[in-house]
């Protein structure tokens, strides 16, 4: 009686969820072939390791699940399978030594994705991966053989799927992979980790456009974030502001817009800096005064002068305590840091294997999970990548056992 042929394992997506998962795979002995639609691997890791590779983060494990809101208890098990202590090893063990930044963030001591990148594909080509750029996946052909636009058909024992959410399209992942799924498996694509548009007036639009906002603490909803946002032609946008981004866009597609209060001195109680608005302006401009006296800077004060001359009556201390933005909508998807929404989770099995596609699973930012930017992002994806890694060994020796 003849042997059946030895499994293999397709993975679409040359991402970190999709070189994970190969890796998982390949180490196990098993062929695998890594499909990617653009001419090189890793786009978006390379693009987000310019400021620095944020890796993961140091914070105990349960407080690291809980960033994951809606989704932490679905990817507690996962996280937990490979937490950021597996993730630093990992790095380690590809000679990228970690060190721990005082924001508790969790970096490469080259601070660069390429090393790290370079390093990774040279073991997975030790291990006998193949990379396959400039493959557009289309689906499935009557077979269940994997379809590529050009023309070419794959069949494997198993598939990994990759693909990314849609954020940073140029870069490769631009969600038309939700087209290969019934509507019902997938929750809409939206933008995460992203700025919002404010009605400025043309006048502040004109004059601060690009400016930081420096030490300041954002609150919405009860949830107060200390740190930085940019003034853009069209809004704001930056860390601060992505740390508070799941639930205003939330609120906005609720209510249509939110309101955003921002403490422009959050190293001030509201007393002292009555007590320095109490001094005699004499012929000081009101600018001039609040440069001087509450140590605002000039996007600052022009924020206060926008609320005042939109008719807000607040007094001084309190508007610069906390002074009220209304945030319209968020900014487009193709701008966003990140991809909320995806294949949901719930068609999932728990080796994050697709209901209705046996020996299909799925990882990465293509999935209904999101997180914010601080090492979740990247952690969240090498562990999904390891589970479906994981669920296709599985799957092989389910097979093997029939």
């Amino acid at each position: 009686m003849s042997q059946p042929p030895p499994p293999t394992a397709a993975v679409i997506g040359a991402g970190p969820a999709g070189l994970m998962a190969a890796e998982v795979i390949a180490t196990a002995g098993v062929p695998v072939t890594v499909f990617e639609r653009m001419p090189t691997p890793g786009r978006k890791f390379l693009m987000a390791g310019r400021g620095g590779l944020n890796l993961t983060h140091s914070e105990p494990l349960d407080a690291f699940v809980a960033r994951y809101g809606a989704a932490a208890d679905w990817m507690r098990p996962h996280l937990a399978a490979f937490p950021p202590a597996a993730a630093m090893a990992w790095s380690e063990s590809l000679g990228q030594p970690t060190f721990v930044g005082t924001s508790g963030r969790v970096f490469p001591r080259t601070m660069k994705a390429s090393p790290l990148l370079r390093v990774w594909l040279a073991r997975l080509d030790g291990l006998g991966v193949r990379l396959v750029t400039r493959a557009q996946w289309t689906g499935w052909n009557a077979d269940g053989a994997l379809t590529f636009a050009n023309g070419d058909s794959v069949a494997a024992g198993a598939v990994v799927i990759a693909a990314g959410g849609a954020s940073w399209p140029r870069l490769g992942a631009d969600g038309s992979w939700t087209s290969q799924f019934p509507s019902a498996a997938v929750a809409p694509l939206r933008p995460a980790n992203c700025g919002f548009t404010v009605a400025w007036s043309e006048h502040f639009r004109t004059r601060h456009a690009g400016a930081p906002l420096k030490r300041i603490a954002l609150t919405f909803a009860g949830q107060t974030v200390p740190g930085e946002a940019v003034i853009t032609a069209a809004g704001i946008e930056g860390g601060a502001v992505y740390a508070l981004s799941a639930p205003l866009r939330e609120a906005i597609a609720r209510d249509g817009t939110a309101t955003l209060h921002v403490d422009l001195r959050p190293d001030l109680s509201a007393d002292a800096l009555g007590l320095r608005l109490a001094q005699p302006r004499g012929r000081a401009s009101l600018s001039n005064f609040l440069r001087k006296q509450a140590g605002i800077a000039p996007a600052a004060v022009g924020l206060v002068q926008e609320a005042l001359h939109a008719g807000n009556q607040t007094p001084l201390p309190a508007l610069i305590k906390s002074l009220p933005l209304r945030l319209d909508a968020p900014f487009a998807l193709a701008r966003a840091i990140s991809t909320a929404g995806g294949l949901r989770l719930d068609a999932l099995d728990a080796n994050l294997m697709l209901t209705g596609h046996p020996g299909v699973f799925a990882a990465g930012e293509m999935l209904d999970w999101e997180a914010p930017t601080g090492g979740y992002l990247l952690q969240g994806c090498l562990a999904t990548g390891a589970a479906a890694g994981r669920g296709a060994l599985a799957w092989f020796a389910g097979l093997g056992t029939k």
